[in-house]
């Protein structure tokens, strides 16, 4: 029952929100009839949502899939510098009504990795707009100081290639910002499966993100849930502090000594 009530304790925040679940979730690949199951499933209470998909010209609407209560996070997918980013973001603001965004700037349509240089240009800009600011980065150190000095409400590291389901590939990098960044470090992008969540948040991070994972997987539903129940793991083993790996030879259980005597 204790440790129950811990964990309903176990808050987190973004600028002025507070929030209870550390899975955040992205919408992009998935059908609008799938999307409200695997919210439901994940227990997400934020959505990301990429603002070509706030209408789709016809009766569906992104938004009429979204339970309520649950906070949009409106990404500025398809900016290629600073200055797309910014104006996306104000669009954003305007449809979506939420101050919350996530900053994507990708110049490169190979690999589809951020840039962060720009990131922070944006960053700075619209933090000072009064935007909740979630800068996507490539992990690296100097780069996420600097989007905290602009205003960032947290740093969001790549794992792996968007879209790419290869796990923790940035891991030691990331460890760096979770260890060295004073803000909330949200693992988004490249997680595969439900252990790679659990191990992100045995590591320290705040929350993780998943969208291609779930939005591929033969039951949504199903690996929304699993997702939902290994973050909650990896963040209750982070909590409880693990064990320490051994260097070398093993450690009994219980005493041998004795225990063959006659």
């Amino acid at each position: 029952m204790e440790t129950n009530t811990e964990i309903k304790k176990d808050t987190w925040k973004l600028g002025d929100h507070t929030f209870t679940s550390r899975f955040i979730l992205g919408s992009g690949k998935y059908s609008l009839e799938l999307i409200q199951a695997a919210v439901e499933h994940a227990g997400a209470q934020i959505v990301t949502m990429a603002l070509r998909r706030a209408n789709e010209g016809g009766l569906a609407n992104i938004l009429d899939y979204i339970p309520e209560g649950v906070s949009i996070l409106p990404n500025t997918s398809g900016a290629r510098n600073a200055q797309e980013a910014v104006r996306i973001a104000r669009l954003a603001r305007e449809v979506c009504g939420s101050d919350l965004i996530k900053i994507e700037i990708m110049r490169d349509s190979k690999y589809l990795l951020p840039d962060n240089y720009e990131t922070v240009k944006a960053t700075e800009i619209l933090a000072k707009e009064g935007f909740t600011v979630m800068p996507y980065m490539y992990p690296d150190l100097n780069m996420a100081r600097d989007m905290a000095d602009a205003g960032a409400a947290c740093i969001m590291p790549l794992g792996a290639p968007i879209g790419s389901n290869k796990g923790l590939c940035t891991k030691e990098f990331i460890q760096i910002l979770i260890d060295e960044i004073d803000l909330p470090i949200i693992v988004d992008a490249g997680i595969g499966k439900p252990s790679q969540a659990c191990e992100a948040m045995e590591m320290g991070a705040a929350a993780v993100m998943a969208n291609t994972a779930i939005a591929t997987s033969g039951d949504i539903a199903a690996m929304a849930g699993a997702m939902k129940l290994a973050v909650e793991a990896g963040r209750a083993a982070y909590l409880a502090g693990m064990g320490s790996v051994r260097a070398k030879g093993g450690s009994a259980s219980s005493p041998l000594t004795g225990y063959l005597r006659d």
